[in-house]
């Protein structure tokens, strides 16, 4: 079967640092941290964690208020994402241009309406009553999001949602390009979205010893992937949408392209819960490098997972030692969740949307407060401040818990 060129027409954000995607890259190249320090009155304890929050973003002014009311935050997050990529994709709202029964949404979440749920909980639990909201189902359900970007721009073709913990989103948009790459649909809608702020969730976070140690004067930089001073993670809410296209479709409409996506590659460590592997990781890029038909040399920069987790981080850079060799040395690598924090199923479209961006602009954005290099992280270039730099191809990394890998390939292409 002949194998599709797929383009990259639509990128859609809603980001800690707004939805214009030019600036949301320039603030990334500048080093700017949006993590700050999130106080709550919860009983019996308030929450006092680094956290990433989308203060900007008004779902009822977006999304009307009717339809806001049907969705947990997450949905609207990634609803109000897929309309940004939709418009910037050159697409249609409403009544389709064209017979879009093919066309379908790949999405991914790892925590779906976990909000709703939570309230859910306290109504009935704290505030002693007898039921909670008729809504709560289609509230949290995993699959709320992309059923209703489905509905909104009207695709009949498959809706899925993928729960892979921080890969979902990585996973979706590998799912999705293989669907436009073998002719199965013409158009996908893919990405994902995440709010890992509900009490119970951030609790859950705060026990496994993962997250960032810091208070509210020094949170803009808890988040430190591979600095010997890093101390963990910082979670964000966030949802980041990109419309991948048949590249003869794209032409023939004259759609604005931003990149080809040319790669992807997923595999399981199938070796412990929450410990990465190596071997695993290796087999993703590998696995990506060869769908793509790329070399390591030919891959000029990788956006890392960079969790800033003591383990996670040291397994990664030996990963891409292994598979890129003598050539490692060279090879440009950045973790920006040291800004935007980690979305966790939303991460990985997010940072797709960032490494796109990347190659666009022939610029890297950098890992950013990273002062003195951990020793094990050491043998790839790390970029500490933000730089131009000549990008030919790139890799996006996600590595989730559960062992999952995805590893995303993408080209740049000529203005």
């Amino acid at each position: 079967m002949m194998q599709r060129r797929v383009a990259i027409t639509g990128l859609g954000l809603v980001s800690p640092f707004g939805g214009d995607l030019p600036d949301f890259f320039a603030r990334l190249l500048a080093g700017e941290s949006a993590v700050h320090f999130l106080q709550t009155d919860d009983v019996p304890r308030p929450l006092a964690i680094p956290f990433v929050s989308c203060p900007g973003f008004d779902a009822d002014a977006e999304l009307g208020k009717p339809l806001a009311g049907t969705m947990d935050r997450f949905a609207q997050l990634g609803t109000a994402a897929a309309y940004r990529a939709w418009q910037d994709a050159g697409l249609t709202r409403g009544q389709p241009a064209e017979n879009r029964e093919n066309w379908g949404v790949s999405w991914g979440t790892a925590l779906g309406g976990t909000l709703a749920y939570e309230k859910g909980y306290k109504e009935l639990w704290i505030k002693g009553r007898e039921r909670v909201s008729p809504l709560s189902v289609i509230l949290g359900m995993n699959n709320a999001a992309n059923a209703h970007i489905s509905i909104q721009l009207g695709l009949g073709g498959v809706s899925m949602s993928h729960t892979v913990a921080c890969a979902s989103s990585a996973i979706a948009i590998g799912e999705a390009f293989r669907r436009v790459r073998s002719g199965e649909a013409p158009v996908m809608l893919t990405g994902g979205s995440d709010v890992p702020q509900a009490y119970g969730v951030a609790r859950a976070w705060e026990a496994l010893r993962v997250m960032a140690n810091c208070d509210a004067e020094t949170a803009a930089q808890a988040c430190r992937p591979f600095s010997a001073e890093r101390t963990g993670l910082v979670l964000g809410e966030g949802g980041a949408a990109l419309v991948l296209e048949d590249w003869e479709h794209a032409v023939a409409r004259g759609a604005r392209i931003h990149g080809e996506m040319v790669g992807y590659g997923t595999t399981c460590d199938h070796s412990h819960l929450v410990r990465p592997d190596a071997a695993g990781q290796v087999r993703a890029l590998n696995m990506a490098l060869a769908d793509a038909s790329l070399t390591p040399a030919d891959i000029d920069y990788v956006n890392a997972h960079g969790t800033a987790t003591a383990e996670g981080d040291p397994v990664e850079v030996a990963a891409l030692r292994t598979v890129f060799g003598e050539a490692a040395a060279r090879l440009a690598v950045s973790g920006t969740k040291s800004m935007h924090g980690h979305q966790l199923g939303a991460a990985g479209a997010i940072e797709a949307i960032i490494t796109i961006l990347a190659l666009r602009e022939q610029a890297i954005p950098p890992t950013a407060h990273l002062g003195e290099l951990d020793p094990a992280c050491a043998g790839v270039d790390h970029v500490g401040s933000g730089r131009a730099q000549q990008l030919r191809a790139a890799l996006s990394n996600s590595f989730a818990f559960g062992g999952s890998n995805a590893v995303l390939a993408f080209r740049a292409v000529a203005p």
